[in-house]
């Protein structure tokens, strides 16, 4: 059902708080972590950057517990609606990583820290 060949085997995904709708974070899936998730019923994603599996919330413990999937009319894209596990999606440690806005060409950080990452990634 996924479409996995538009962007050389992955899709994005945006996870979205299950109870507020707020938009936690956008990653990418392959194949594998597509099953993982489906099987495992945690999220699980593929990172670029260190071009490997990453299971939300494995160093962390900030796993992201699925509560529903969406698949967009193009079956190129899942939204999913998670429970965040320990109040934060963010490795900088807010609550979404969408914590920042841009307003009179300024940033301004408008979210919510829930955690300090030094100690949590050691």
């Amino acid at each position: 059902m996924i479409d996995f060949n538009k962007l050389h085997g992955l899709v994005p995904v945006i996870a979205q708080d299950y109870k507020t709708n707020e938009v936690l974070m956008l990653a990418f899936m392959n194949e594998e972590a597509w099953q993982i998730t489906l099987n495992e019923g945690n999220a699980c994603y593929f990172s670029r950057s260190r071009n490997k599996l990453w299971r939300k919330g494995e160093s962390s413990g900030h796993v992201q517990k699925v509560k529903e999937i969406f698949v967009d009319c193009d079956n190129d894209t899942i939204l999913l609606k998670v429970e965040q596990i320990g109040g934060a999606a963010c490795h900088d440690g807010y609550t979404s990583c969408f914590y920042k806005k841009r307003e009179q060409g300024k940033e301004k950080i408008v979210g919510k820290k829930v955690f300090d990452p030094r100690k949590v990634y050691t």
